[in-house]
């Protein structure tokens, strides 16, 4: 049996032989990996009116709208090498006896996950940022 000059010098001198270099693998964020941004942006749909008002909080501020008290507890995004979305904490308070109320997650790319069960409006974050 013949052997081939790169089998025989294996054999003969395995300590000549070179390591290929070690490429390193990626920087990839792991899968439940959430980025935090100071700020969030909510879409507001009044089902009477039929008119959609766009509102941007900063994280810990409370924003008024018609009968809402709206407040941004976070905001976090996916990072750049992961599916995007957007998710925050948000408390909801109707001003108005006998009203509902949410205090909860909202994500954008699932938006029947957390949402406020209002006669009158439709809230849903649009995005972090």
């Amino acid at each position: 049996m013949r052997l081939s000059p790169l089998a025989a010098a294996l054999i003969l001198a395995p300590s000549l032989v070179l390591a290929a270099e070690e490429i390193p693998p990626p920087d990839l964020s792991p899968p439940d990996a959430w980025v935090k941004k100071p700020a969030g942006t909510v879409r507001i749909l009044n089902k009477i009116d039929s008119t959609v008002q766009t509102l941007t909080l900063q994280t810990g501020a409370t924003v008024p709208y018609e009968s809402l008290l709206i407040t941004l507890r976070g905001c976090y995004v996916r990072p750049p090498d992961l599916p995007a979305d957007a998710a925050a904490h948000l408390e909801i308070k109707d001003t108005r006896p006998d009203q509902p109320n949410f205090s909860g997650w909202m994500l954008v790319r699932e938006p029947g996950l957390g949402l406020y069960e209002h006669p009158v409006y439709d809230v849903q974050l649009a995005s972090c940022q």
